[in-house]
């Protein structure tokens, strides 16, 4: 039952990722090469949020406190990400065969280099989680919820879309100065964060709906800004 929990909880949050992976990037080197930068990238903004959060040392015992400076890092490093990837692109032109499709098409960096953030964010969020749902116990009974393993499931697969979905917006913001867009990611972000500190309360519900519906309408904010469109909509879903 044990390996049966792992498998499954394994797939729901890895699964669509890995087929976005294997459908949109694992045909391109330059793709895969971007997506382990803005991976890399994420690390840095986690030792940074940890350097920081050894250093204030009245609030270590505050999880409110590094969660939002952790936000703060990742969208500072998610600009960085931005500046390098732009200041990259003349090389890039020089080392792919795609170069039109990929340095064009700009949404198509910001939805690589958001995979790979969020990727990297929910394999260190969930990794150590379903390894423990293998065994030799699981969740439930006298002691925590049994959704636990689903639920964090769950919320990894919602964290790594939005990532993705993040710097397609973030991306577009900041070629086009639109403050706003950059002001609805940090808040979004900043705010599907701190619903998860409910989690201690074991009401699931309480986190899982109100994030997966700024999923939705930051999924139909990226599509938009990417220059999708009612009509755009209708032949992918027609095609699918």
């Amino acid at each position: 039952m044990t390996l049966m929990e792992f498998v499954g909880c394994t797939l729901l949050a890895f699964g669509p990722p890995f087929s976005m992976f294997i459908v949109t990037i694992a045909h391109d080197p330059v793709r895969i090469i971007i997506m382990i930068a803005a991976a890399f990238f994420w690390l840095l903004s986690l030792l940074t949020s940890s350097l920081w959060w050894f250093i204030v040392v009245p609030l270590r015992g505050e999880l409110a406190f590094g969660l939002v400076f952790s936000v703060i890092f990742q969208e500072a490093f998610r600009c960085l990400t931005y500046l390098i990837i732009r200041r990259a692109e003349n090389g890039l032109k020089k080392i792919t065969d795609d170069s039109t499709q990929l340095i064009e098409n700009k949404h198509i960096l910001s939805y690589v280099s958001g995979f790979g953030f969020g990727l990297i964010s929910g394999m260190f969020s969930l990794v150590n989680v379903v390894a423990d749902s293998i065994g030799p116990s699981t969740m439930g009974l006298k002691s925590g919820s049994e959704q636990f393993f689903i639920t964090s499931s769950a919320l990894c697969l919602c964290f790594i879309l939005l990532h993705t979905f993040w710097s397609i917006i973030f991306f577009d913001a900041l070629d086009t100065s639109n403050l706003m867009q950059i002001v609805y990611v940090v808040l979004t972000h900043m705010l599907a964060s701190c619903i998860t500190l409910f989690n201690r309360y074991e009401v699931y519900s309480a986190t899982l709906l109100p994030i997966y519906c700024i999923l939705v309408v930051t999924a139909m904010n990226a599509f938009k800004v990417a220059g999708g469109s009612r009509s755009s909509l209708k032949r992918v879903l027609l095609c699918a």
